[in-house]
């Protein structure tokens, strides 16, 4: 199974189609519908429920996007659906809902996030498992991708023909503190790429000048990334990546 080439058309909306100043909060139902309705491929986040859910939400924490407190995996499915996302009366969808909204209109790239504390191996698969049971008998165009290899080789075992990639960047010491030196190094030189079985990368735009990003590049691995806030921006980074994932602006749907 290989990235499908739709994923290298449309630009990508980041956390869907948000805008806070309108009521529209990243990863919720309303952003995804957005996207859907313009034409967008969606980007989304997934974080676990106590009880096993995969749910749209960005951070670890409920702290910044709602106005309660602590991780989002303490709460249950049931628990979460009482929250209201900072400036909306909506909560965080589940991916189910998020999957059930798309309906296979446009391609929908979804990020498990890491739950090792640190990029590591973890015994807890619980989010991979929600994951790859909530994408099960899915017809549309979709793949998930992770920060962490592990992660992305686990969701290798559990659905070999869903596609998967890495989120890869330059892994600065100033905007990863605290990971170890040789744990940066190994993840900067996207070593794992062919270990885990990895079809593309979704790189850090400021990092697109990588060698180890050409090295893939010179295998026609599709490289995607992120985060583009501008049309200058965007023309850059379009130099070396195949597609964008934006915020922030409306790019053109035939970018090329």
């Amino acid at each position: 199974m290989s990235l499908p080439p739709v994923f290298l058309g449309p630009p990508l909306a980041h956390r869907a189609l948000h805008d806070a100043a309108q009521g529209v909060p990243e990863n919720s139902a309303e952003a995804v519908r957005r996207a859907v309705a313009r034409g967008y491929g969606i980007e989304i986040d997934v974080q676990p429920s106590a009880d096993g859910v995969a749910m749209v939400f960005h951070d670890e924490t409920l702290d910044r996007l709602t106005e309660t407190t602590g991780p989002i995996r303490d709460r249950t499915v049931a628990e979460l659906a009482d929250l209201r996302l900072v400036g909306s009366n909506a909560g965080a969808p589940t991916l189910t809902e998020v999957l059930g909204i798309v309906a296979g209109c446009v391609p929908l790239l979804v990020e498990i996030k890491d739950q090792s504390g640190g990029v590591g191996a973890s015994d807890d698969d619980m989010l991979e498992r929600a994951v790859v049971s909530a994408l099960a008998g899915y017809d549309g165009p979709v793949a998930v991708m992770s920060f962490n290899p592990f992660m992305v080789a686990r969701v290798a075992e559990l659905a070999p023909d869903l596609p998967r990639g890495l989120v890869t960047s330059g892994y600065r010491s100033q905007d990863w503190p605290g990971m170890p030196p040789e744990v940066a190094t190994h993840l900067r030189e996207i070593r794992d790429f062919d270990r885990v079985g990895a079809q593309f990368i979704s790189h850090d735009r400021t990092d697109l000048l990588s060698p180890h990003v050409a090295a893939l590049k010179a295998r026609d691995v599709p490289v995607l990334c992120w985060t583009i806030r501008s049309a200058e921006a965007e023309a850059q980074a379009r130099k070396i990546a195949d597609n964008v994932t934006f915020e922030g602006y409306l790019p053109p749907l035939d970018a090329v």
